[in-house]
């Protein structure tokens, strides 16, 4: 795929790229550079699981298999 740098230096990202690294405006992107060239890739800053830790420390000691059959309605 290929795109033309505007005057201010600007691209614009084709769509589909922007859909298979899940950008939506106003997420931010980095150009890494390795022996190949450089890349594109999405810039995240924190590990999208981080929201859910401690989600289960209400649980703690408790006997896993228990719990799923709970869940479960056995």
């Amino acid at each position: 795929m290929t795109t033309k740098i505007t005057s201010k230096g600007q691209v614009t990202i084709p769509k589909m790229v922007r859909d298979r690294l899940g950008l939506k405006p106003g997420d931010e992107i980095e150009f890494v550079e390795d022996k190949e060239g450089f890349r594109v890739q999405k810039l995240v800053l924190e590990s999208p699981f981080d929201k859910y830790l401690g989600f289960l420390s209400h649980m703690a000691g408790m006997d896993p298999d228990s719990v799923v059959e709970d869940m479960r309605g056995r």
